[in-house]
């Protein structure tokens, strides 16, 4: 009976995907019989502004190029079964690639991958293993996708100091390894511009939290206004919709966000930059890749700044001072090697940082 109702749901919140596809090509049964590429959201949906949306407009940017039938399915909870239903309702519909984005998929990949050998899966953000992490496994029909996101947050804090921010914020969704990294990278990257423009210890403040969800809620927004009101310029808003909570309460003080995943700056103009990775391109890559016959399957792809896989959107973003050529400049050191990556964390998932210039804002949780 339970099986029954999680099937029942998902088929409803398909109909209702179909039905607001606004001309993308979500044909209904009724128009065609097969859909060759098909994205199974993770928590977020396909207009969130951010992580979901980014893999979707890659498979959508390839689909159309190319004239292939698409379609995305939306799990009806978070849960190993539920994302195994959606990936079976996508086979079933004659998928030929599923796009995964987020590594609450890799237990439902590990076993998918068994069960549907002749169908290819793109893992965006983690790699397959077992649910007790006893054993870690890609087989030859999937590719997992990894991010440098610490080299993202990297460049959004250095670039925040470098524009002359002295007291930021960090709101990362749930504690999930992505979102730790970005926010690690964010808090070595303000302390790094920190270092070399030889600001005294505590010239640089911070203020960190995770809010466990991805929704946007008014509690994110009153934590967001508080700190605004307390002096913070600006905040990294990191965690799906969460960010539209941070612009909110920023388009009422008058301050500054930096969005997260994709170039946010059309959500608000409170946001001056976007810590990118490239979703959108490398989901493109790897279907383009299963056309071409040389799929990339069994392996681990890392997009990095040595691969151009992140960075700022420097055409769109408004710093005061912070330029291109600042910018170019440290983003070749990352590339490059030349700028080491911290990678302890605290027991609790946040970043281990020795105050030198940054003094930490413990909030209450």
């Amino acid at each position: 009976m339970k099986k029954i109702i999680i099937i029942m749901l998902t088929v409803a919140v398909l109909l209702t995907a179909c039905s607001r596809s606004g001309g993308q090509k979500q044909q209904s049964a009724a128009q065609t019989d097969t859909f060759d590429l098909a994205l199974v959201t993770d928590l977020g949906t396909i207009d969130d502004k951010s992580f979901n949306q980014g893999s979707w407009e890659g498979l959508v940017q390839y689909a159309r190029e190319k004239g292939i039938s698409h379609k995305y399915y939306q799990p009806s909870e978070q849960s190993d079964d539920a994302y195994l239903t959606a990936i079976d309702l996508a086979v079933r519909g004659g998928a030929k690639i599923v796009v995964t984005p987020g590594f609450l998929f890799e237990v439902p990949i590990y076993v998918a991958q068994d069960r549907y050998p002749n169908v290819r899966f793109i893992l965006v953000d983690g790699v397959p293993h077992s649910a007790d992490y006893s054993t870690f496994r890609t087989a030859n029909n999937v590719v997992g996708v990894l991010y440098a996101e610490d080299q993202a947050g990297f460049l959004a804090g250095y670039a925040a100091v470098k524009d002359g921010n002295r007291s930021l914020g960090f709101v990362g969704g749930m504690a999930v390894p992505a979102v730790v990294r970005f926010g690690y990278g964010f808090v070595q990257g303000a302390e790094f511009a920190a270092k070399e423009l030889g600001l005294a210890r505590g010239a640089i403040t911070m203020n960190y939290h995770y809010t466990g969800g991805f929704a946007a809620t008014p509690e994110a927004q009153t934590l967001a206004a508080s700190w605004f009101n307390s002096g913070v310029d600006v905040i990294f808003a990191c965690g799906g919709a969460v960010g539209n909570s941070v612009m909110a309460a920023a388009e009422q003080a008058g301050k500054k966000v930096i969005g997260v995943d994709v170039d946010q700056s059309g959500e608000s103009p409170t946001v001056i930059t976007s810590s990118m990775k490239g979703l959108q391109s490398s989901v493109y890559d790897c279907i383009k890749a299963f056309y071409d016959n040389r799929f990339p399957g069994g392996q681990t792809l890392v997009f990095e700044a040595a691969n151009n896989g992140v960075g700022l959107p420097m055409a769109t973003s408004k710093f005061r001072t912070f330029s291109k050529a600042d910018y170019d400049a440290v983003f070749q050191r990352l590339a490059k090697g030349e700028i080491p990556r911290m990678e302890t964390l605290d027991s609790d998932g946040s970043p281990r940082i020795v105050p030198v210039e940054i003094t930490r804002v413990t909030e209450v949780r």
